[in-house]
């Protein structure tokens, strides 16, 4: 006798909602930040997080692109807008189209804090010249059109009209896709759980 009611948005549109009550469960691919912690608190709510599963966030690019490998340096200059052309990475004289998820989503922020910042604290940001895409469909969408696009998204999102890239943590770490052995053994650089 109980009806569910599931709507997407983002993890910070579920976290929101969470906060302010309106729904009782949210699906994060995310911690929720302290803040937000004490926003929920404040209004009466003990929020309880549950990991239900690990994730690689897979780096993608045009079939035709000749790139197969990036390290996360490489990610943070490309996305960072360091890095403008495939060219300086060996790839053809093209301009680099990078794609992001919205800042409301979980990915969008993951990816923000482990590639583009390393993991360090920074002031690093998305270059404004990134696409912000609403949807994981919508990154798909563009990487199949456009031969100059790079993007990430959940592995689960992947599919065979996109090239996965292989991930290095550094210069002197091993090139690894992104599989769910990877995330389980933790060779994939850029996996949540």
């Amino acid at each position: 006798q109980v009806q569910v009611a599931v709507t997407g948005g983002g993890s910070g549109t579920g976290i929101g909602a969470l906060i302010n009550g309106t729904v009782d469960i949210a699906n994060a691919s995310r911690d929720m930040s302290q803040d937000e912690i004490d926003r929920a608190r404040a209004g009466g709510i003990e929020p309880v997080e549950f990991t239900v599963a690990g994730d690689a966030i897979a780096v993608v690019v045009h079939l035709s692109n000749p790139i197969d490998r990036l390290t996360i340096p490489q990610l943070s200059d490309i996305f960072t807008g360091k890095v403008t052309n495939w060219q300086e990475l060996g790839g053809e004289d093209r301009p680099i189209v990078t794609l992001s998820r919205e800042t409301n989503s979980g990915t969008h922020i993951y990816f923000l804090e482990e590639v583009i910042r390393g993991g360090e604290e920074s002031d690093l940001i998305f270059s404004p010249d990134t696409l912000l895409m609403p949807s994981s469909e919508g990154i798909s969408s563009e990487i199949r059109r456009n031969p100059n696009a790079i993007g990430y998204d959940g592995l689960g999102y992947v599919g065979p009209e996109q090239k996965v890239v292989a991930v290095s943590a550094g210069p002197d770490a091993p090139y690894v896709l992104p599989t769910a052995e990877t995330v389980q053994d933790g060779s994939y650089p850029i996996a949540r759980g």
